[in-house]
């Protein structure tokens, strides 16, 4: 992957709404902005009604219609941002899916270890903090900025698939009857999870991506200089505001998919997403994007904004997601 194909600045505003401290890390190179990282305020009145549990070994926040299993339902990945498998507005987003007839399945993809910037923005909010103290939780987030490489370091696709295999696996066990009424797992992503619904959407070489930690076969192995491959893993996805997506991402797809995008997006791109779209339309691959004006990268995520168009935009994009798999 092309570092410079990949994006590596935070938005520079949140479209009228307050900056968040951390939201221009000073390093260079990949990596994400503070609404990958940090919730908005939780809107009132929603709480989570699923349960966190294990699943293939696997930590997950899962989320079932009231119905189910008396009445079919379908299997639902959701694929969260850094603010990880504990955030209540991933939880929340998961709820919405699973009250529209899916069970849904949110992995913990970082392994206990979401990302560093991730709760100390909205901690300050909810108590209330003093003037001072925000100057100083400001300080704290950029320094922490500086951080958020090392924590992708931990987090590749190398680490982060693997996880994905093995709850994929739990799923098509636990979950076989809503899996086959399906016919095939779905998925939805949002920011750090969007790369990866492109990625299990696709069928890939596992020498290219270490996929399980794979070894190079050897050409006796391989056979007739075949490769192994992997993949798809789903029969449809999702993507909103996706960060750290190379064009080598839209290589292989072989699902529909339907892109959320933001106009104007440092973390996404619009040559990446032109790219992409070029690759899928030659590659006849049944996809639609959708790009939103006016609003931050994160817009799509559960989470309060003053500003009615920004609220707006977050009903259209679940809409445009949910049509889809739905659809499909």
């Amino acid at each position: 992957m092309a570092e410079e194909d990949v994006a590596t600045k935070a938005p520079e505003s949140d479209a009228q709404e307050d900056i968040i401290p951390g939201d221009t890390p000073a390093q260079t190179g990949p990596t994400m902005g503070e609404h990958c990282t940090s919730d908005r305020p939780t809107p009132t009145g929603l709480t989570p009604k699923g349960e966190l549990r294990k699943l293939g070994g696997v930590d997950i926040y899962l989320s079932k219609p009231e119905s189910y299993p008396t009445n079919p339902s379908k299997l639902l990945l959701l694929l969260s941002s850094g603010t990880g498998v504990k955030s209540t507005n991933n939880q929340i987003q998961a709820d919405k899916f699973a009250d529209e007839g899916f069970v849904v399945v949110m992995p913990d993809l970082f392994d206990g270890n979401p990302a560093p910037n991730s709760s100390l923005a909205s901690e300050a909010e909810a108590q209330g903090t003093s003037f001072l103290d925000k100057i100083k939780l400001k300080a704290a987030e950029i320094a922490k900025s500086f951080v958020i490489d090392e924590w992708l370091a931990r987090h590749t696709e190398e680490k982060v698939l693997p996880i994905l295999e093995k709850v994929i696996d739990a799923c098509k066990s636990e979950f076989a009857d809503a899996v086959g009424n399906g016919g095939g797992i779905y998925a939805v992503g949002y920011c750090f999870g969007g790369r990866y619904v492109l990625l299990l959407a696709s069928e890939r070489s596992q020498v290219q991506t270490g996929w399980s930690g794979a070894q190079k076969p050897s050409d006796e192995e391989a056979g007739e200089g075949a490769t192994p491959t992997k993949g798809p893993y789903i029969k449809a996805g999702a993507l909103a505001h996706a960060t750290l997506v190379s064009p080598d991402d839209f290589q292989g797809l072989k699902v529909p998919v339907s892109l959320v995008c933001v106009e104007s997006d440092p973390m996404f791109p619009d040559e990446v997403r032109e790219t992409g779209e070029n690759i899928m339309s030659k590659e006849n691959v049944e996809h639609e994007v959708q790009v939103y004006p006016g609003v931050p990268h994160g817009f799509a995520v559960i989470g309060d904004y003053n500003d009615g168009n920004i609220k707006s935009a977050q009903e259209t994009a679940f809409d445009q997601m949910l049509r889809w798999i739905k659809e499909h």
